[in-house]
């Protein structure tokens, strides 16, 4: 698969940046990399929209003249591989949490560790999102539990559910290559527990879980969670990520009109998590 690497140098960088990932998220932009001045979204040829591209980027001028240049360009997927390793650090969510991709040469580390191949998915605990709703899990028990990872990407949040002892966990990813990339993540983690499956909502029924995980963006989460709050179990906990803390208010209220009840928000760089259970 081939994609788009859409190229934007940014004047207020540390302003503009997150609230860029926002929007290009928000019409399909998948992966990012932040590199000040420069922000670099990746989007699948095939869900490119010109047009749309260029009606987000028009408004954006229009309004803060933030963007002093941008280039698109094509990348064959090898390609991406490559841009990916060059850029891959490991993260660290405190001492609890490292992730790593399979070239890093480090230190034993006493925490928990995930091995990522870094390939086109989302999810490899740079983005704020990310890191913030892999904090708050260790703050959970997982132990026994039947677990959600819905928008999965490389399928690090459905692995750190396992090695915090969850049961059972249904990895659901919309894009096939990022469902293939689960697969190969979890034999790198020597993880067993894990379902990973390509579709969408649909993957979820018949099943009722303990844990729902969503790191996605508002708008999908939006539109699934009546979803969520159907499939899970009383007492259950719902942990929804991947959008800024200006919209939490309109999750926060979404969410107790479907039956489940605000109990925390944690925030890093204006992004936010919010956790719900279901009385």
């Amino acid at each position: 698969m081939n994609y788009y690497e859409l190229s934007l140098t940014l004047q207020n960088f540390e302003e503009w940046s997150d609230i860029l990932v926002a929007y290009l998220a928000e019409i399909g932009y998948e992966s990012f990399v932040e590199e000040a001045p420069e922000l670099k979204a990746y989007i699948p040829e095939s869900s490119y929209d010109g047009l749309q591209l260029q009606e987000l980027l028009t408004d954006i001028q229009r309004s803060s003249r933030t963007i002093l240049s941008f280039q698109l360009t094509l990348l064959a997927q090898q390609n991406w591989n490559a841009t990916w390793e060059s850029q891959f650090d490991p993260v660290y969510v405190s001492n609890k949490l490292r992730i790593v991709a399979p070239f890093h040469e480090l230190e034993p580390f006493n925490g928990i560790e995930i091995v990522i191949l870094p390939k086109m998915s989302f999810g490899t605990g740079h983005h704020q999102t990310t890191h913030l709703i892999c904090q708050t899990m260790f703050e959970l028990d997982f132990k026994q539990k039947k677990v959600l990872d819905m928008g999965a990407g490389t399928g690090v949040l459905a692995i750190l559910a396992e090695k915090l002892g969850a049961q059972s966990v249904l990895a659901v990813e919309i894009e096939q290559w990022s469902a293939e990339n689960i697969l190969e993540n979890m034999a790198l983690n020597g993880v067993t527990k894990i379902t990973a499956i390509h579709g969408g909502a649909e993957a979820v029924d018949g099943h009722h879980f303990d844990i729902i995980l969503a790191n996605i963006n508002k708008n999908v989460l939006l539109s699934q969670l009546a979803l969520y709050a159907s499939v899970l179990l009383p007492s259950g906990l719902l942990l929804l990520s991947g959008f800024f803390t200006t919209d939490t208010p309109d999750l926060i209220s979404a969410a107790e009109a479907n039956g489940l009840t605000h109990q925390l928000t944690l925030e890093r760089d204006n992004w936010a998590v919010l956790q719900f259970v279901k009385q």
